[in-house]
């Protein structure tokens, strides 16, 4: 018989609204904007407790043991 451990988590998903649009008027603006955005957004999550597990283009996706 195999035990299986279950948890609870929070899970956030965010990303830029109109990424291509701003991508296309100025991509080396909003590429570096992105940038900016990433690393605020990381130091948010990690200050309260979570992690990002998954980027892909302009999205973010992130766990908390809690909501």
């Amino acid at each position: 018989m195999v035990s299986v451990k279950y948890r609870t988590t929070a899970i956030l998903a965010a990303d830029v609204v109109s990424f291509s649009r701003l991508v296309a008027e100025d991509e080396e603006d909003t590429l570096q904007r992105l940038t900016a955005y990433h690393r605020a957004f990381e130091s948010f999550v990690v200050r309260h407790g979570g992690r990002i597990f998954n980027t892909a283009g302009d999205s973010v996706m992130c766990e908390f043991e809690c909501a």
